[in-house]
């Protein structure tokens, strides 16, 4: 899916945003918070099998009624739980579960910060946090969006995934939610959050490669990227490229053709491929589900009626690859961006039960 050009009325806003942002950052400061111990999220006894002491896995589940019961209620556990600190960067944010949590936690004097992307700026939700007095930074660039989807914990740990904060996202829309309870994580998280609103640099602009880190959470590798700056296609090839039994992928937008080649070697050396776009995206220019079709691999089309908006891949039933990237040209190159790869068997099992619902569902 390509950028589109910043709305007017998103621009109109941009500098009073900066300004309040920037006033309440000096009130603040990024150095002057304490760390405090963050427990793992609360959660119900039907998603047990999906939590481990250093991480929580949560799908949306479109057959829940009156909207509640999804992905966004352990997340606004986790930001009422928070004793210090909130700061989210998201490219959407008009989930009511996620804004009340938000001002709560303003009003219970935690510092809370907002990086958002400015087509959505103008949304009542978001025009709320800013009327509370909660600092909300815009991102100014003209070429590409601020994509990410990640919301920070104390300093202790992060919340990322596919699922923006929004209605459809979280209750119509496949996504996934992952929590991961690690200090080292959240600290790279935090610098790349803060070259966005303290420092104003969205896409190109962003100088650091803050990204790129490998750390070891309770026994598992974990690994930290942001596009642009990081090369994430040319670190998602590798893996790939390691690939020696599977490769399983639920893919939104899969324009990129080094990952598209890269898995079609895989599976032209006998490696399972098995994956599912999201049907709305067939007419998108440079998709690869018709060649991967063509080729012969296991690929279908969602039977959502709303958006598969999942951007994972799973590797030989260990390696799991999921964030805001999209498989696309311009989550390379313009978007801001964020991944996470965890090496862990007990984290991709989850993922591949997630895999089999949605293949199920489309058939063949």
């Amino acid at each position: 899916m390509e950028r589109s050009p910043k709305t007017p009325l998103a621009l109109l806003i941009l500098a009073a945003l900066t300004l309040t942002a920037t006033f309440l950052l000096a009130l603040t400061g990024p150095g002057s918070l304490t760390e405090v111990s963050v427990p793992p999220p609360t959660v119900s006894a039907s998603l047990q099998n999906q939590t481990g002491p250093w991480y929580a896995i949560y799908f949306t589940d479109r057959t829940l009624d009156g909207f509640s019961g999804g992905p966004d209620e352990p997340l606004v556990e986790a930001i009422e739980a928070a004793q210090l600190s909130v700061d989210v960067a998201a490219y959407d944010l008009s989930l009511w579960s996620v804004r009340d949590a938000l001002l709560h936690a303003h009003d219970r004097g935690l510092s809370v910060r907002v990086v958002l992307e400015a087509d959505n700026a103008d949304r009542e939700e978001v025009q709320q946090l800013i009327a509370a007095g909660i600092p909300v930074v815009v991102d100014t660039s003209e070429d590409g969006w601020m994509h990410d989807k990640f919301v920070i914990l104390d300093r202790q740990g992060v919340w990322t995934g596919s699922m923006n904060f929004t209605l459809n996202d979280g209750y119509r829309n496949d996504n996934n939610l992952i929590w991961l309870g690690s200090a080292e994580v959240a600290e790279v998280y935090r610098a790349e959050f803060e070259e966005m609103f303290g420092g104003g640099l969205f896409g190109a602009e962003s100088p650091r490669e803050v990204g790129g880190r490998s750390f070891t959470v309770s026994g598992s590798n974990v690994e930290v990227w942001f596009s642009p700056d990081d090369g994430v296609s040319a670190r998602i090839v590798e893996l790939i490229n390691a690939a020696e039994v599977s490769i399983h992928f639920l893919a939104f937008s899969f324009t990129s053709n080094d990952i598209a080649d890269a898995i079609l070697a895989r599976a032209e050396a006998g490696v399972l491929v098995q994956g599912v776009f999201d049907e709305g995206q067939l007419e998108n220019p440079g998709g690869e589900f018709a060649r991967m079709l063509t080729e012969g691999l296991d690929v279908r089309l969602d039977a959502n009626p709303d958006k598969l908006h999942h951007k994972f891949i799973v590797i030989d039933g260990r390696v799991v690859i999921t964030g805001s990237y999209n498989f696309s040209v311009s989550a390379e190159v313009r978007n801001d961006e964020n991944v996470v790869v965890i090496f862990s068997e007990e984290v991709a099992r989850v993922y591949l039960e997630e895999v089999q619902r949605v293949v199920g569902e489309a058939g063949e």
